[in-house]
């Protein structure tokens, strides 16, 4: 994709993002930097510790030295820009920020001492702005830290990325959703996203309201929309679940899948088929190796989640063992 900003947000709460570590939250809490939406704003809202924000703010420094935060991705992966967020602070942000990333291959007991490696540079941001930097590491990271100088507040950090999930762990799950981007699924390719993001089909667990799936324009030609998902490796699925709970209105009528094998062939997996609104189908799938899986609705409308249960092939698993390991 043209723009990192397209890519899923790996450090989101509702993908099972945490923010682990702080060292300072006196205005603000650390939470705030990984909840889903944007930065909201009350001019009359005080609390006891002063002005309320929807973000994290730290106190004023009287001392050399900066302030940070550690944050857990909810799913690791390879990072390819981040996004920090100084919306509505605009007398109080930090001047400049620093963002660092590091793998853990276990539970982290202190934050602080992992391995850090640059993600992004000591850097100028603006307030009251969405500051955008691209990221070349090829390794993937578990954590992220964001370092602030001096101090102050940011509403929201945003880490862009393709998850890369442990393939001994994804192995141990067996047949699993590979297209669910804890899983490494991801989104290449979009006819239209008027109403809502594709990513959201990849999320985990059910939609809890119709602006929590993929939502396209209504149509007033000939075609269809669609949305293709790569799969984390080549595997042999054995069940597509095409959910449509929430849209009542505005479900597809009918809906169709094929498959994309590692050479370029393009096989059937389930053909153009009706569907009802608000629930969720599940459809036995060709025992096909595939790498990608194209979803063509028609004419249009919105789904809440696109499940791909599989296995991954020999050839899936050794090429995830080696993007995993990546020195």
């Amino acid at each position: 994709m043209a723009d990192f900003r397209e890519l899923p947000d790996l450090a989101l709460r509702s993908l099972g993002g945490a923010v682990v570590y702080a060292n300072d939250e006196a205005f603000a809490a650390k939470e705030n930097l990984i909840t889903p939406g944007r930065p909201v704003f009350d001019p009359a809202a005080f609390g006891s510790q002063g002005k309320v924000y929807d973000g994290w703010e730290t106190r004023r420094r009287r001392e050399p030295g900066h302030d940070e935060a550690v944050v857990r991705l909810g799913a690791p992966g390879v990072v390819h820009g981040v996004v920090v967020d100084t919306a509505w602070f605009t007398g109080n942000y930090p001047p400049e920020v620093a963002v660092d990333g590091a793998r853990a291959d276990g539970p982290v007991v202190d934050p602080t001492s992992l391995p850090w490696e640059e993600l992004v540079p000591r850097s100028p941001v603006a307030g009251d702005s969405e500051n955008a930097f691209a990221v070349d590491h090829p390794r993937p990271v578990t954590h992220v830290r964001l370092r602030i100088f001096p101090d102050g507040g940011v509403a929201r950090l945003r880490v862009h990325g393709e998850a890369l999930p442990d393939p001994e762990l994804l192995d141990a799950l067996g047949t699993v959703d590979l297209a669910a981007l804890e899983h490494g699924g991801r989104v290449v390719a979009c006819s239209n996203a008027f109403y809502g993001s594709p990513n959201n089909l990849l999320l985990p667990g059910p939609a809890r309201s119709m602006g929590e799936g993929w939502e396209n324009a209504r149509r007033r030609d000939d075609g269809n929309d669609w949305v293709e998902v790569a799969l984390v490796a080549e595997a042999r699925l054995v069940l597509a679940e095409l959910d449509t709970s929430w849209f009542l209105h505005n479900a597809p009528g009918w809906a169709a899948l094929h498959g994309r094998t590692a050479d370029g062939a393009e096989v059937e997996l389930l053909p153009r088929t009706a569907l009802q609104p608000d629930t969720r189908h599940r459809f036995r799938v060709p025992d096909t190796p595939v790498a990608q899986v194209r979803m063509d609705v028609y004419p249009d409308g919105g789904m809440a989640r696109l499940r791909l249960h599989g296995r991954l092939t020999e050839a899936g698993r050794a090429d995830l063992a080696t993007r995993w390991s990546r020195p």
